[in-house]
C-alpha cells in the first residue's frame, strides 16, 4: 500500500488503486523491505495513457526512469524515488545519431572524390572521360561544401555564436530572396512556384536566417515533388502572427515520421526523393528551419498525408506597425 505519493508519480502510472502498479517496482521495494539494503535500477515504464492496440500514438509518452529504494526506519516503510531520464536518454540518442550520421554524410562525398580522382588519373589520355569525371567531382565537392556550411549554420543557431541584434525585416524581402535562391532548381524540374497572400508585413529578427529557413522549405518542396507539379507559398496574418506556408503536391510523409522530420539528418524515406526524381539533401534543412523559427520566438509545423502532399508552416511574431497599435488591432482578426 502506498502511503504518500506526489502527482508526478501518479502521472507516470506508477500508482494504481493506491498500490505500486508495476511488478518491477514492487519487487524492488520488497527486496529493500526484506534485506534493508538500498537498491537502484533503471526501468522503462509503459506509455501513458496506455496504447489501445499494439503501438502508442504520438500523444502517448513512454518513460525511462531510474528507481531507487531506501528503507525508512523499523516500521517497514520504504521510500521509492523515481528520476525521469526520458529527456536525457532522448538527447543522448540524438547526439549519438548526430555523430554517426555526420560521419556517414561526410564519408560519402569524400570517398566519391577519392575514387573520381583516381578515375581522372587513369583516364588522363581520354579528354571526354576526364571532363565527365571532373563534372562529377564538381557535384560531389559542392555537396560537401553545402553539408559543412549547414553544419556550421546549425551550430550557430544552437547557440555557438550569439544571435545578431534583431532588426525589422520585411516579409516581402524574405519571400523574394528565398524564391530567387530556388528558382533555378524549380525551373529545371518544371515545377511552378506560386505565391498567394499579402506579404506586406514586418517581423523582428535576422533577415539572412529567415531567408535561409524559407528557402529550405521551398527547396524541399521542389525536390520532393514530381516534375510538372506546383508548389504554393502562402502568406497570411493571424492575430499578432504571420504565417509562411509552403505546400507541395508530392507523395507526402507517413504519420509515423511526422514527429521526427525536424531532427538533424533524419530522412523519412531515403528513397523518397529518388522516387520523385529529386536530388535529396543533407538532412539538415528542416532542423535549421526549426531553430530559426525558435530563435525568432516562433514555431514551425507540418501537415502531411501520404499521396496528398505536405504543407510546412513557419509562424513568426509580427512587429506591429504604429497604425495597427493606434486602431487597436483585434488579435482574433485574420487577413490574407
Amino acid at each position: 500500500m502506498v502511503v504518500l505519493a506526489n502527482p508526478a508519480a501518479r502521472a507516470m502510472g506508477v500508482i494504481v488503486d493506491g498500490r505500486l502498479g508495476l511488478a518491477e517496482l514492487s519487487d524492488l521495494a520488497g527486496r529493500t523491505r526484506g534485506d534493508g539494503v538500498d537498491h537502484d535500477q533503471q526501468l522503462d515504464l509503459p506509455p501513458r495513457p496506455e496504447p489501445p492496440l499494439t503501438r502508442p500514438r504520438p500523444d502517448q509518452q513512454a518513460f525511462a526512469v531510474r528507481a531507487r529504494t531506501s528503507r525508512l526506519g523499523p516500521d517497514g516503510h520504504v521510500a521509492v524515488i523515481i528520476d525521469d531520464l526520458t529527456e536525457a536518454r532522448r538527447v543522448e540518442a540524438v547526439r549519438r545519431d548526430f555523430v554517426a550520421n555526420v560521419s556517414h554524410e561526410l564519408k560519402t562525398p569524400v570517398g566519391a572524390l577519392h575514387l573520381l580522382a583516381e578515375a581522372v588519373a587513369a583516364a588522363s589520355n581520354d579528354p571526354v572521360a576526364v571532363r565527365r569525371f571532373a563534372s562529377r567531382m564538381t557535384h560531389e565537392s559542392s555537396r560537401l561544401v553545402r553539408l559543412v556550411q549547414e553544419i556550421i549554420d546549425l551550430s550557430r543557431l544552437q547557440g555557438a555564436d550569439p544571435r545578431p541584434d534583431p532588426r525589422p525585416v520585411q516579409v516581402s524581402v524574405v519571400l523574394t530572396e528565398a524564391l530567387d535562391r530556388t528558382r533555378l532548381t524549380a525551373s529545371a524540374r518544371e515545377i511552378t512556384v506560386a505565391v498567394i497572400g499579402d506579404s506586406d508585413f514586418v517581423v523582428s529578427g535576422d533577415e539572412g536566417q529567415l531567408v535561409t529557413a524559407l528557402a529550405n522549405l521551398v527547396d524541399n518542396a521542389v525536390n520532393y515533388s514530381p516534375p510538372g507539379t506546383r508548389v504554393v507559398v502562402g502568406v497570411r496574418r493571424s492575430g499578432d502572427t504571420v504565417e509562411l506556408s509552403v505546400a507541395d503536391e508530392g507523395i507526402g510523409i507517413a504519420e509515423k515520421d511526422l514527429e521526427r522530420v525536424f531532427e538533424r539528418f533524419y530522412r523519412a524515406d531515403p528513397a523518397r526523393s529518388r522516387a520523385t526524381g529529386g536530388t535529396g539533401g543533407t538532412g539538415l534543412g528542416l532542423a535549421i528551419v526549426k531553430h530559426v523559427a525558435t530563435n525568432h520566438g516562433g514555431s514551425v509545423g507540418v501537415w502531411s498525408s501520404e499521396g496528398a502532399g505536405s504543407t510546412f508552416t513557419i509562424r513568426l511574431p509580427l512587429l506591429l506597425a504604429d497604425a495597427d497599435v493606434e486602431r487597436g488591432y483585434d488579435n482574433d482578426d485574420e487577413g490574407v
